[in-house]
């Protein structure tokens, strides 16, 4: 269980909690283990000599240590739920922490199915488990041990029935742990294809309806929904084992109780109430061995999911910082791949990026054009590091990007992905995702900039517009131009578009592409609520002032283009092919020297 005991620190903020709640349960089992020989002294000294008084007190007493167990066992029910709840939500809070942690490549190995069930499911099995271990995994034993000691103090000869009893209960344990462990660690793996199909279908839910595959879904479902029932029900069938055969094994040992009791009765040696008191202590601690087992098959539930989280928490991201990393960072955008290769998976894998070498100087738009896997989307995920390169280095001012702070660099680079991801809220909100600060003029200029103000304002509530889900209720074009203005609001010195205006039409794409021409030149906060620069000595004026004295940099950016209109006006065009730069130069020289470019401008624009 050692993954289980690794998640053990998460309880220690809550240690009073879990103190109190097992001292309580003692207090309970106290007044528990009290109950059996009053019931021996009502029957041999009240009940045998008729005397009532006798009967009565006792019954009075009996009748106050169960409200002092039930205060004790009320009281131990509150603190580990309070425990628990707290050891609950400290592991939820670091696991997700711990995934926002991780690097592309790391979450390139999980679903994100898996990541769901890690987070819900199986921190709920761990939590259930802290709750039941500081009540029932303190009760039974302590009432295991206690009704042990006074059954032998009751009648030292038929406690030798333990002898047989308890080894056949504890083989009957070790038997369901052992078969049932490995069942365990299977139900959650079909339950995170599950979780798996059914996030890809909500996901994807328009394109199913759209090829109409509803009952090939339905079918997917079912099929990884019956896989999980199957194995909880192997699971469950030799859970079910553990009742019947416990309560053979303790009648079995009460008959025995009874006839030798009998025996023993006859001939004087015991009364009938230490019989009564001999056979109650035998029930309470073969039913708590019972429950210790139940516990104990609980607990290799609970560590096969302990298992699957401390698996995410072990996990180090693959982009990691160096010690000596610069945490400031103002760059002027000048960006040289040297020699670069990469692999998602490490340097013996076949590199999707081939001995890349190319410089971008501040201030240039620099286009990548090439075909489908040509590699064009790994290399821009180079540069802000969400993979680091396999061979070679990207530096930006002659700065290797490795020796930067993720965060310093980061800072400094705004890119807008292929899928435009936004989320619910308002779209003011999303559009000030990377700077929550910006005033309602920045992010009306930003989005006028992306061309999505004029959309934005068709809606009955403009920029308090509720966003659906996964944005639902906008078009991928008004959706592309949201993730821009988003972008556009950080006034990066590095920008990167990646084949980030795919949906929008070629009139809006051209508006977009002079206004980014534009912006390039000069930061977003020189431009007003209109979307119209400055210029002249109200614009240096402005862009110093800003700057405490200091201009900004003009603006590199790097654009992913698979229309070649987009890529017309770039100041350089990079064609990629199988992982190489293969022609590069505007687009009047590639006319000229590159066969490739020149087939996909005429297959395009003929």
């Amino acid at each position: 269980m050692h993954a289980t005991r690794k998640l053990g620190r998460f309880l220690r903020p809550y240690w009073l909690w879990a103190v109190l709640a097992p001292l309580l349960m003692m207090l309970e089992v106290i007044m528990d283990l009290m109950q059996p020989r009053l019931v021996q002294r009502i029957v041999d000294q009240g009940l045998a000599q008729g005397n009532m008084a006798l009967v009565i007190h006792t019954g009075l007493l009996m009748v106050g240590l169960a409200a002092i167990g039930m205060i004790g066992g009320s009281g131990c029910a509150f603190f580990s739920v309070l425990a628990a709840q707290g050891f609950g939500t400290d592991l939820r809070r670091d696991l997700f922490a711990k995934v926002q942690s991780l690097s592309f490549a790391n979450l390139d190995k999980w679903e994100t199915g898996q990541l769901i069930t890690r987070l819900t499911n199986d921190v709920t099995q761990v939590q259930e488990l802290v709750m039941m271990m500081l009540r029932i995994m303190v009760r039974a034993p302590l009432l295991m041990v206690g009704s042990l000691v006074m059954a032998i103090l009751t009648s030292p000869t038929l406690a030798l029935l333990f002898l047989l009893l308890i080894p056949l209960v504890l083989a009957v344990i070790v038997w369901l742990i052992n078969k049932s462990y490995p069942m365990f660690s299977e139900v959650q793996r079909r339950l995170d294809a599950l979780n798996t199909v059914m996030q890809e279908n909500l996901a994807g839910v328009r394109v199913v309806k759209a090829f109409v595959r509803e009952a090939h879904e339905i079918g997917r479902f079912r099929t990884a929904n019956r896989r999980l029932m199957e194995q909880n029900i192997s699971a469950a069938q030799v859970l079910a084992l553990n009742m019947p055969l416990v309560m053979l094994i303790l009648n079995l040992g009460t008959v025995a109780a009874l006839w030798l009791g009998g025996i023993q009765v006859k001939a004087g040696s015991l009364q009938v109430g230490q019989v009564i008191a001999f056979i109650n202590y035998l029930t309470q601690t073969l039913f708590s061995i019972m429950m210790v087992s139940m516990m104990t098959m609980r607990l290799s539930r609970a560590e096969a999911s302990a298992e699957r989280i401390q698996e995410v928490l072990a996990s180090e991201p693959a982009v990691v910082d160096r010690p000596d990393a610069f945490r400031e960072f103002a760059p002027t955008g000048r960006i040289a791949f040297e020699g670069v290769s990469f692999s998602y998976d490490g340097a013996d894998a076949e590199p999707v990026l081939k001995n890349v070498n190319f410089t971008v100087e501040p201030g240039q738009i620099v286009a990548l054009l090439g075909a489908t896997g040509a590699g064009k989307s790994s290399l821009i995920h180079l540069i802000p590091r969400f993979y680091d390169v396999t061979e070679g280095r990207v530096t930006i001012d002659g700065i290797d990007v490795r020796a930067i702070d993720q965060t310093a660099l980061r800072g400094k680079i705004s890119i807008v992905l292929q899928e435009s991801v936004l989320f619910s809220g308002t779209i003011r909100d999303n559009i000030r995702y990377g700077r929550p600060d910006a005033s309602d003029e920045e992010v009306i200029a930003a989005a006028k900039l992306a061309q999505a103000h004029d959309f934005i304002m068709s809606f009955p509530d403009g920029y308090d517009s509720i966003v659906g889900q996964r944005g639902v209720n906008l078009s991928g074009g008004q959706k592309q131009r949201i993730a821009i203005a988003r972008a556009l609001l950080t006034d990066p010195t590095i920008l990167i578009l990646d084949d980030s205006t795919s949906s929008v039409d070629v009139e809006t794409e051209a508006r977009l592409q002079e206004a980014l021409a534009t912006l390039r030149r000069q930061p977003l906060r020189t431009f007003d609520d209109a979307g119209n620069g400055h210029n002249g000595a109200n614009h240096e004026r402005d862009s110093t002032q800003a700057d405490g004295g200091l201009a900004q940099s003009p603006k590199t950016m790097l654009i992913v283009a698979q229309r070649i209109s987009t890529v017309l006006n770039a100041d350089k065009i990079l064609v990629l092919d199988d992982g190489r730069i293969v022609a590069e130069g505007t687009h009047a020289q590639l006319m000229e020297t590159s066969p490739i470019y020149r087939e996909i401008y005429e297959s395009q624009m003929e």
